[in-house]
C-alpha cells in the first residue's frame, strides 16, 4: 500500500531501546480476521495513542508500505 489506513485489533504495544532510542512494536491482526496472523509493526512512542489496550480495535496509517501512525479506532463509538 502506498499511502492509506488498515483497521486491526491490537494484541500488545511493546517498547523498545535501541541505543537509547524508544520505539514501540505494535503487534495486531487484520480486523476481518481477529483470530488471523500477529503482524507487527515498529513505530516512534509519538505515532502511537496512548492508553491503547489489547483488544481495541486501531486504525493504521500507511505510507509506502510502512506504518506510520497507529490511532484508536472510534467508528463503533459514534452514535451511542
Amino acid at each position: 500500500m502506498l499511502k492509506g489506513s488498515r483497521a486491526g485489533i491490537l494484541k500488545k504495544v511493546q517498547p523498545l531501546s535501541i541505543h537509547g532510542q524508544i520505539s514501540w512494536d505494535v503487534f495486531f491482526t487484520d480486523a476481518d480476521e481477529a483470530d488471523g496472523p500477529v503482524q507487527m509493526a515498529r513505530v516512534g512512542p509519538e505515532a502511537v495513542d496512548r492508553n491503547l489496550e489489547p483488544g481495541d480495535r486501531i486504525t493504521l496509517q500507511y505510507l509506502l508500505g510502512s506504518v506510520t501512525s497507529v490511532t484508536r479506532d472510534t467508528t463503533e463509538r459514534q452514535g451511542h
